[in-house]
């Protein structure tokens, strides 16, 4: 069992289902993906950088924040959002409401990000 499966067995949280739910998707957007805990939630990037996380306070917010990880990066970030999901708090960073959110556009959202904020 890893910090993540241990933290979500000990989680009591109104979208639990969906926390699960997505997570599973995100972990299969890309073999690359690895998961830990930052923010007390659940996190996922590439390498040591995370790259979206699950936002789960306060109360029970559901939500993902997607981010470019601790690395100050120029530029704004650029992404196809057909269905307006992403609210942007910042050039380079963006939430998302989940309690709104089609999960499908969700995991083409993170995808997208992935794409758009790594350099190969």
């Amino acid at each position: 069992m890893n910090d993540v499966d241990a933290y979500l067995d000990a989680l009591t949280h109104a979208h639990l289902t969906g926390i699960r739910s997505l997570r599973s998707a995100i972990l299969a957007t890309d073999p690359r993906v690895v998961e830990r805990i930052k923010w007390n939630a659940p996190s996922f990037g590439l390498g040591g950088d995370d790259l979206v996380t699950m936002r789960l306070a306060p109360k029970d917010a559901f939500q993902l924040v997607f981010h470019r990880g601790v690395a100050t990066q120029a530029g704004a970030v650029s992404v196809e959002d057909p269905d307006g999901l992403l609210d942007w708090r910042a050039h380079d960073r963006a939430v998302v409401d989940l309690t709104r959110a089609d999960p499908a556009a969700v995991v083409d959202l993170v995808r997208a990000w992935i794409a758009a904020v790594v350099r190969p």
